[in-house]
């Protein structure tokens, strides 16, 4: 066993991360069965807290209880009927009010008539259930003499089970494991644990373990959300040591005056909203700063994020050094490049794009540009990361639509830059809760106002079953110079069959509005011909572009009004939001049309509703988490987000923030955890098995 232990971890832990075959009923093959509820050692258990529990009151009769239900009774035992054949063994007995039967399949005649002779007196608790008019309990989980029922609790804990466990052996385990606990020392700030009324850390084990009513099982519960902010506050503790340890590193301090950014706000048509500027300033002074930058902007379709973006990289430039700018896709590089390049020309900076495309005398060429330095900024997608590509001052890095970027290329592109600042651009709001779980190591930006000029998108719900109106509608928007989006479902993620959906929806729509005003984009297409169509639709050459979901990110075609989606119902909330924020970027009114199939069901009725009421993203996306869960919303296997067991994302966002807070405030005091409560905190990242946040602290 000893070899399995991690160096470091305190041995008053050890015992709760023993093998599971060292607790009382638990062999090598049950230990195995285990694996079913992600058990592997003691600790896994006391952390797979009840799930129900029943009333085992003692009452006088099963008459007291509506059935089917619980009960537990003392009763006089009565005639055994032994079964005919292959039927089930029947006992009578009778309780201070009524008979009913006690029954027992591939029962044991013998032993039964041992252990319960008629005439003797048992108290029995099981369910009791009504067969063919006759009262009937099966197998009772408890049966003992009068003098041993104080054994019976009077509400007893239901435990989530996997094929070849019992409740039984789940309980007799759990016991077991409850006597391996020590009290821990207090790793959360005293006032915390005072205002919200918590036990201590052990205390509040032992109490989830032994529930005395529903109530008990409840979140709110004072022991259970106790344990629930544990989990939060040792994966916030570790976020927050891996930013501290980050922060520690040498970054370059990229300090600047603002002239070229005072140029291009000169340029400008408008005035920065509030909030852009706030994030300006933000990114600024982190740039300034001898650490690494990491933070996260996160806005809202049509929020500005791509000004706050130029600001920041003219801040690397000014100086003295480069920025890249990075899309997941290279029709939106393209896209940032043509919002980007004519306010640098404004700056006099040199702004250039690389992407697969580049070939040739072309690509050398720029690369040797930049190697000089002569380009101050690059866009590109991930044709950025290949070895030959070297900046000769590499100061800031901006990545967009980071669930589209893997962690390996985020490492890959902090490596071009020996210290380059990372910031990372989402147009994705994502609740609170969800933001700090996963980017909760990251310092955050929001832009949650919408620059003047937007004009709001009207929103309506239509059944398939009209789509020849839809047609019409659209045929006179057309005569009216207008553009518009359709985008076909997308089906089990299968590409192919998407981009069939899309071909038939197209060659529809072109019989009803005309060969020249129709266009089609779907995944399967070489990138070139997809830029080709795209470039095509944003000069108005063509009214209508069908596609599959790659016009989600990030698009910007003024001109284009209508967005019609098919099958509206199977999208998730936040992906409909993104598509609906391609319109309404000109100064047309502007129309998003969700065709659903009915009949809905509930959920999805719901969430369309949301999507016809707000267009606020940040509401939208807490509702689509309320809906979905947080699994689903963003897909807990790729989103790096953590599997908790007693905390949940959905209801506990609040604690999740206050965990976050409680673990800087701990950093801010004791950076290497050395005083009375850093080394209960450091108890409680072994506990946790935050192995690695504990490797930080030692390598510091």
């Amino acid at each position: 066993m000893a070899d399995h232990i991690p160096k470091g971890r305190p041995e008053i832990l050890f015992p709760l991360f023993a093998g599971l075959e060292t607790l009382d009923g638990v062999g090598p093959k049950t230990a195995k069965h285990y694996a079913g509820i992600h058990v592997e050692t003691p600790k896994d258990l006391i952390f797979s807290l009840p799930a129900g529990g029943l009333d085992r009151t003692r009452k006088a009769s099963i008459r007291e209880v509506p059935l089917p239900g619980p009960a537990t009774v003392e009763v006089t035992i009565g005639v055994h009927r032994k079964p005919k054949g292959r039927g089930p063994y029947r006992i009578e007995v009778e309780d201070a009010q009524t008979a009913f039967q006690l029954v027992f399949f591939h029962a044991r005649g013998d032993y039964l008539e041992r252990t319960l002779p008629p005439g003797s007196r048992r108290v029995v608790s099981g369910k009791v259930e009504l067969y063919d008019g006759i009262a009937q309990m099966a197998h009772p989980d408890h049966i003992l003499p009068p003098d041993e029922a104080a054994r019976i609790p009077d509400y007893e804990p239901v435990y989530p089970l996997a094929q070849g466990l019992t409740q039984k052996g789940v309980h007799k385990a759990v016991t077991s494991a409850l006597t391996r606990i020590e009290p821990l020392g207090e790793w959360i700030d005293l006032d915390l644990v005072k205002q919200k009324d918590w036990p201590a850390w052990s205390d509040a084990i032992y109490a989830a373990h032994a529930p005395q009513n529903a109530a008990d099982l409840s979140r709110a519960a004072p022991p259970r959300e106790r344990l629930a902010y544990d989990e939060l506050f040792a994966h916030q503790l570790t976020l927050s040591l891996a930013r501290a340890h980050r922060r520690r590193k040498p970054g370059l301090s990229s300090k600047s005056a603002g002239h070229l950014r005072s140029k291009v706000l000169a340029a400008l048509p408008y005035t920065p909203t509030g909030a852009q500027s706030r994030a300006i300033v933000e990114i600024a002074e982190d740039m300034a700063a001898p650490h690494r930058m990491n933070r996260l902007l996160q806005g809202d379709v049509g929020s500005g994020k791509t000004l706050v973006a130029l600001m920041a990289l003219l801040v690397a430039v000014e100086a003295g050094g480069q920025g890249v700018m990075m899309a997941p896709t290279s029709i939106l590089a393209g896209q940032h490049y043509l919002n980007l390049k004519p306010l640098a020309d404004e700056a006099g900076v040199v702004c250039e794009i690389l992407t697969g495309a580049d070939k040739g005398a072309e690509r050398r060429g720029k690369l040797a540009a930049l190697k000089r330095g002569d380009i101050h900024i690059l866009v590109g997608t991930h044709a950025v990361f290949q070895d030959d590509v070297e900046f000769a001052d590499l100061r800031l890095a901006i990545v967009d639509e980071q669930h589209r970027f893997g962690v390996r290329e985020r490492v890959r592109l902090s490596q071009k830059g020996e210290a380059a600042d990372i910031l990372v651009m989402t147009a994705t709001p994502i609740p609170r809760t969800l933001s700090l779980a996963q980017y909760g190591d990251m310092d955050l930006s929001i832009l949650d106002e919408k620059p003047p000029g937007r004009t709001p998108v009207k929103t309506a719900l239509i059944s398939t079953a009209r789509i020849e109106e839809v047609v019409d509608h659209l045929r006179r928007a057309l005569d009216e110079g207008r553009q518009a989006y359709w985008v076909c479902p997308l089906v089990e993620e299968s590409e192919v069959y998407d981009a069939t959906a899309a071909e038939e929806r197209f060659k529809m729509l072109r019989a009803a509005l005309g060969d020249t005003k129709v266009a089609l984009v779907h995944g399967q297409m070489p990138p070139r011909d997809k830029d080709a169509i795209m470039a095509a639709f944003k000069a108005g050459e063509t009214r209508v572009l069908v596609a599959t979901t790659v016009i989600e990110v990030g698009v910007d075609v003024p001109n284009a009004s209508i967005m019609v989606i098919e099958q509206a119902e199977i999208f998730g909330l936040s992906q409909l939001h993104q598509l609906r924020g391609r319109v309404g970027r000109g100064a047309a009114d502007s129309t998003c049309l969700l065709m659903y199939r009915g009949p809905l069901g509930e959920t999805a009725k719901r969430r369309l509703q949301v999507l016809r009421e707000s267009e606020d993203g940040f509401r939208i996306a807490e509702e689509d988490l309320a809906i979905r869960g947080a699994g689903d919303l963003i897909g807990t296997a790729q989103s790096g987000l953590p599997r908790f067991r007693i905390a949940d994302l959905e209801t506990q966002a609040g604690l999740m923030a206050l965990a976050q807070n409680d673990a800087r405030a701990l950093l801010a005091l004791d950076p290497d955890l050395q005083g009375a409560r850093g080394q209960s905190a450091r108890v409680l990242l072994w506990l946790m098995e935050q192995d690695k946040a504990i490797r930080l602290l030692d390598v510091g």
